[in-house]
C-alpha cells in the first residue's frame, strides 16, 4: 500500500509542481523580507512607502506591506497547486499582474507618493521576468491538454 503523500506528488501535473513551486518561493521571499542581514537596512523597514530603505539581498526594496504581499502570492500559489486549472489560472494571471506591476513600475517616480509598495529599478526588471517566465509556464505545461489517440499520418 502506497502512502497517501506520495499517491498525490506522484498525482500532480506539471502545472501543478510549477505553481507549488513558485509558490513557496514567494512564502519564502516573504518570510526573508523579516530577516535582519538577509534584509539589509532592515531597521528602515517601513509598512508602506517609497521611505523604505530595507533591501532584500541588498538589491530589491521592501517594506512591510511588499513582505505581506509575497507571502500571502506564496500561499496562493499553494493553495492553487491543487488543480491543474487552478495552477494554470495562478500562474497566467499572476504573470498577468507581474507584467503590469512591471509597467507601474517604469510609469511611476521611485520617489513619489503613486510608489506605496515599494519598488525599484531591480524589482521593476524581477516582474518583468517573474511575468514572462509565470505566463510562460501556464502556457507551455498545459499546451497539449487533448489526451486523445493521435491519428496516424497516412500517406
Amino acid at each position: 500500500m502506497t502512502s497517501n503523500i506520495a499517491h498525490t506528488s506522484a498525482a500532480r501535473t506539471n502545472v501543478q509542481k510549477a505553481a507549488l513551486g513558485v509558490g513557496v518561493v514567494f512564502l519564502l521571499v516573504g518570510i526573508l523580507g523579516f530577516v535582519p542581514g538577509i534584509t539589509t537596512n532592515y531597521d528602515q523597514l517601513s509598512f508602506a512607502s517609497y521611505h523604505s530603505e530595507a533591501m532584500l539581498l541588498g538589491v530589491f526594496q521592501v517594506s512591510i506591506l511588499h513582505n505581506i504581499v509575497h507571502l500571502l502570492f506564496g500561499i496562493g500559489g499553494i493553495a492553487m497547486a491543487k488543480t491543474r486549472s487552478s495552477a494554470r489560472s495562478y500562474l497566467l494571471w499572476g504573470g498577468v499582474v507581474y507584467l503590469v506591476l512591471w509597467v507601474y513600475g517604469l510609469i511611476i517616480g521611485h520617489d513619489s507618493a503613486a510608489n506605496f509598495v515599494p519598488v525599484n529599478s531591480a524589482d521593476n526588471w524581477l516582474h518583468l521576468v517573474l511575468g514572462v517566465g509565470m505566463i510562460g509556464l501556464a502556457l507551455l505545461l498545459t499546451r497539449d491538454t487533448d489526451h486523445s489517440p493521435r491519428r496516424a499520418a497516412t500517406l
